[in-house]
């Protein structure tokens, strides 16, 4: 897998994949333009009338429920179905689930639509297979990513998805094998939004790249070490942000496969 990695990120950035992104207020600014930064063009589209549009004319969308209201609901369900009908692929960010009966609700029905990847903190993802209703606080993770593991199985053999549990060890399953990733740097966690980039790339990468599991690893060991050479020319975490772009811009081969941290089970 290690040495095919490279590729897919190089993939990527010729062939600019178009990514539709239904994501929420906080992240829209940093998801676009880390998008762009690594080769991808984003596209933001919410309105119910042009939705199904957009999901057809883009290789992947992403659907993040982080600031989630009544009318976004509506259309994200309906991005869902489009995508499911249309075959694209597409990721769900289950952003606070099992913070409130609401969230809950409307994940239940995107998972109706079978999303190509779930990715999550270990929370989310725990609280999406209820498997532990009272480990979310917001949306941060009250649990570590290995804890998740079997919440991740049940979920992807109920919904035929690719599973990434982010945290301080990332971890991707499909049931079948097991990818776990050390890359990135706590200060990450400093910096909003961070998760919600990485499910941004995760739809550049299975847009264009047919094996699902190595464009996850491409997505996720990318941001995690632009965020780790980033924080070498940081002071915090508002510099963090700015380097971090400019990293997945310029990352080079070199530095990708010195850093790399990346195992399978």
């Amino acid at each position: 897998m290690e040495k095919h990695l490279w590729k897919h990120i190089q993939h990527v950035k010729s062939k600019g994949p178009l990514v539709h992104n239904m994501t929420n207020y906080v992240v829209m600014n940093n998801t676009a333009n880390a998008l762009l930064a690594v080769g991808a063009s984003p596209i933001m589209a919410h309105a119910k009338s042009e939705v199904s549009d957009m999901v057809a004319l883009a290789d992947a969308s992403v659907i993040n429920i982080g600031t989630l209201d009544e009318y976004w609901s509506e259309a994200m369900l309906l991005a869902a179905e489009t995508a499911q009908t249309l075959g694209k692929p597409w990721v769900l960010d289950p952003v606070g689930a099992g913070a409130s009966p609401f969230r809950d609700k409307i994940l239940r029905k995107l998972l109706d639509f079978n999303p190509t990847v779930i990715k999550g903190n270990a929370s989310e993802i725990m609280a999406l297979a209820q498997a532990n209703q009272e480990t979310t606080k917001g949306v941060d993770s009250m649990a570590e990513s290995n804890e998740a593991i079997d919440a991740a199985n049940v979920l992807a053999k109920t919904h035929g998805a690719l599973i990434c549990i982010s945290g301080a060890e990332d971890i991707i399953t499909d049931t079948t094998q097991t990818v776990h990733i050390a890359n990135g740097t706590p200060l990450m966690t400093k910096v909003t939004g961070m998760g919600c980039t990485a499910s941004a790339l995760i739809g550049a990468f299975i847009g264009i790249v047919e094996d699902k599991v190595e464009a996850v690893a491409a997505a996720m060991t990318l941001l995690g070490i632009a965020g780790q050479l980033a924080e070498k020319q940081s002071e915090g975490p508002a510099s963090l942000q700015l380097h971090l772009i400019d990293k997945l811009y310029a990352l080079s081969e070199k530095e990708y496969y010195h850093y790399l941290k990346l195992s399978r089970s």
